[in-house]
């Protein structure tokens, strides 16, 4: 890609701390996308405006193609995913190949903030439109997640990534859990408020979108372009994909580094279903309130911050692949009790909750922070671009799995216990990953402990 050898991270220890308190902000701003829309509103609402929308049969038609409305959901956020699978390697490889990356994260966060403030629109039974507006804002977040996971390894030193990116994850669960304080003051007290439970809602959806859009200021201030030593600003569309194949035939001379990414791919798209899919599982399996709902979430923020803080502190004594593949096991007993929730029982769903919050943060920080030492030089932007199609959200196979489960079987509980699959094979592929080899060979130091 032309990168020189300072893109690593070589700036005075004040320039690069202050890019980190920069870069924390990012998750900020954009957390509460994916903890009001994704984990607690938008899932049972467009639910319900499908259901609305419905046949007889309980089938919506999107395009001539009958869905069951309960799958609408789920099956947006695997087109979603398609979608930023297609943009994010050409984002990525413009953004190594130019060193413009802050122009791309800006278009790209505001792009995904502008569709989330879109869902104010979401009544009655338009529930394409809600599609649609889930598809956009969730791919805009996936690139512009690339984007920005692509920064840890230029504004962090080797030893110092577990801790940064452990207090990203942290900044994130912490404005999530503010807002959805605010959300439930909002939400229970919409009466006092003068507005319906449905308002309230999309009060909820929009805001999000608008908090999104004014914390991204932050990062965007702070963060610095790196120069690169070939110009990259000529670059055509044909040259951009031609250069992403040049990508895929680069990250084959990575093995190491790619069952890596494979083992995440498949462990975190479960994770990221569990998260998504949740509150529809709560909803309408277990026939729990929205406001229920909204405190077991702010649990699994509150705890998440706990989780990842402390999950950073024994991958420091244990090492990350170890702290990850402990996480794996505790994932996969939490699914497990979770199929056997009894309905109407909201204790039960919290207990659930605070279990889902400890293993939460740590799994999520410490995967971003391992994959950054397996990234070989100069191609940050691309390999991160990978790894974010299963992050926050936006996976593609486990919504899938879920929706297909539940549309053959018409059970939720066999939805949710479908996803024991994606840990067990996950912890499968990374046990059988030699990180230290995998950092030695894509150019890396090697830190004393990983």
């Amino acid at each position: 890609m032309g990168t020189e050898p300072t893109d690593r991270p070589a700036a005075p220890h004040a320039e690069r701390k202050r890019e980190q308190r920069g870069w924390y902000f990012y998750d900020f701003a954009c957390s509460v996308y994916s903890t009001s829309v994704v984990s607690v509103f938008l899932g049972p609402y467009l639910t319900s405006v499908a259901e609305a929308a419905a046949d007889a049969e309980g089938f919506v038609h999107p395009l001539g193609v009958p869905v069951r409305a309960g799958s609408l959901f789920a099956y947006a956020v695997s087109v979603s995913v398609i979608l930023a699978v297609v943009v994010m390697p050409f984002v990525g490889a413009v953004a190594d190949r130019t060193g413009r990356k802050k122009p791309l994260l800006a278009v790209a966060a505001y792009l995904g903030a502008g569709a989330t403030a879109g869902m104010f629109f979401l009544e009655g039974d338009r529930y394409a439109l809600g599609a649609v507006l889930l598809i956009v804002a969730n791919a805009a977040l996936s690139v512009s997640m690339a984007l920005y996971n692509a920064y840890l390894p230029q504004i962090a030193e080797p030893h110092e990534r577990d801790r940064v990116s452990s207090r990203g994850w942290a900044f994130g669960y912490t404005s999530g859990a503010l807002v959805l304080v605010l959300n439930l003051v909002l939400y229970t007290g919409h009466d006092r408020f003068g507005v319906d439970e449905t308002t309230a809602v999309r009060i909820c959806l929009a805001s999000a979108g608008v908090w999104w859009g004014a914390f991204a200021l932050v990062p965007l201030r702070r963060l610095r372009d790196r120069a690169v030593a070939a110009d990259g600003g000529g670059l055509t569309v044909g040259q951009g994909w031609r250069q992403l194949v040049a990508t895929l035939k680069d990250m084959r001379r990575h093995p190491l580094t790619l069952s890596f990414l494979l083992a995440y791919l498949v462990y975190n798209d479960g994770v990221q279903t569990v998260i998504s899919q949740a509150s529809v599982y709560g909803s309408q399996e277990l026939g729990l309130s929205q406001t229920t709902l909204i405190t077991a979430i702010l649990l699994v923020q509150v705890l998440a911050v706990l989780g990842a803080l402390g999950t950073g502190r024994l991958a420091r004594r244990h090492g990350a692949k170890r702290t990850i593949l402990g996480s794996l096991v505790a994932w996969t007993a939490t699914i497990g009790v979770g199929y056997f929730l009894p309905a109407g029982e909201p204790v039960w769903f919290f207990v659930l909750a605070g279990a889902i919050g400890l293993v939460l943060g740590g799994s999520q920080a410490l995967s971003r922070s391992l994959f950054s030492h397996l990234v070989p030089r100069g191609k940050e932007a691309e390999y991160f671009a990978a790894y974010e199609t299963s992050d926050r959200g936006t996976s593609w196979l486990g919504p899938l799995v879920f929706g297909l489960v539940f549309q053959l079987t018409g059970s939720y509980r066999d939805a949710i216990v479908s996803l024991v699959v994606f840990f067990a094979v996950g912890f499968l592929l990374l046990a059988r990953v030699p990180v230290r080899q995998a950092v030695a060979a894509a150019g890396n130091p090697v830190p004393e402990r990983i």
